[in-house]
């Protein structure tokens, strides 16, 4: 028998938020708005570079050869063959064939700032998996990537936009079980830590306080405090205020949106304390982030 809707126990979008909630990480990066529409495979000769889109972000993968990056802000990376770098931004020097000719794959796209920002998202400009680190899945998306990008059908375009964001995702989730992840996504790799921020995931709209938190841990509120800070880059309490506005700003992007409203929702008083918060976050007011669909 097909039963309704209302004589459920329990609704499929109720279900649907549990699994949300039991898994941190989906929970976080479903708040991360990345575009990406280019892939391309090159070859390069020696010594030649790797195009590099200023502004942008790009998964590069080494089919063939080695590569070398040299740059100011990061140590000197080498990639061999099978190995890819995801590059959060632009380096000032880009990738280099090193000593012989080297072929690659490039998938680019740009993070939306205001996202990062929301979820306290401290990526390091690069992130090296080697071949082996990645084997089991990173041969299957480039080659079913590179099929869309060179036989342009009807759709192609959203496939590659969303092979770009599995691409990203499949890294950040491998980085965090290799136990490398630094900010946020290293609090994953401690579970006391990670027991708390699921807690705030949650129930984000709790007033959670330190000592809650801290006894959720089993940790002395001083070496809770401590850890969660070393760990997450933000003290408990901040860390839940910036996830709670980063919310909001997804509420803000909903047709029937009110600046007032959604401040009340996440728990500020008042409308005024709700927009000094938010635009000290993001940079711009409430007001202003809904005219324009939630990001200014």
């Amino acid at each position: 028998m097909t039963e309704t809707l209302e004589n459920l126990t329990i609704r499929p979008e109720e279900a649907a938020a549990a699994a949300s909630q039991n898994d941190l990480l989906s929970s976080v990066l479903s708040q991360i708005r990345l575009t990406g529409d280019h892939v391309f495979a090159q070859g390069l000769a020696r010594g030649e570079r790797v195009p590099v889109d200023a502004g942008g972000a790009q998964v590069v993968v080494a089919t063939r050869g080695r590569l070398t990056l040299g740059s100011r802000d990061l140590p000197p990376l080498t990639l061999e063959t099978g190995d890819l770098a995801l590059l959060t931004h632009a380096p000032d020097e880009a990738l280099t064939a090193a000593d012989g000719p080297a072929e690659i794959v490039v998938c680019r796209f740009r993070f939306d700032p205001d996202s990062l920002r929301g979820m306290v998202f401290a990526l390091p400009d690069c992130i090296h998996l080697s071949h082996a680190e990645a084997a089991d899945w990173i041969d299957g998306i480039v080659h079913f990537m590179m099929i869309e990008a060179d036989d342009v059908q009807p759709g192609s375009g959203l496939m590659i936009s969303r092979l770009i964001d599995l691409v990203v995702i499949r890294v950040l989730r491998t980085w965090v079980q290799l136990g490398r992840a630094s900010g946020w996504l290293g609090g994953l790799s401690d579970a006391r830590i990670a027991r708390c921020l699921k807690m705030v995931h949650a129930e984000p709209m709790r007033r959670w306080s330190v000592a809650t938190l801290a006894e959720a841990a089993g940790m002395s509120r001083s070496n809770f405090c401590d850890r969660f800070a070393a760990l997450v880059g933000r003290s408990p309490l901040r860390y839940q205020n910036e996830w709670r506005l980063g919310l909001a700003r997804r509420m803000l992007a909903e047709p029937d949106a009110r600046a007032g409203e959604v401040g009340l929702r996440i728990g500020y008083a008042s409308e005024a304390a709700f927009s000094r918060a938010y635009k000290d976050l993001f940079g711009h007011s409430p007001r202003d982030a809904r005219k324009s669909g939630g990001a200014a």
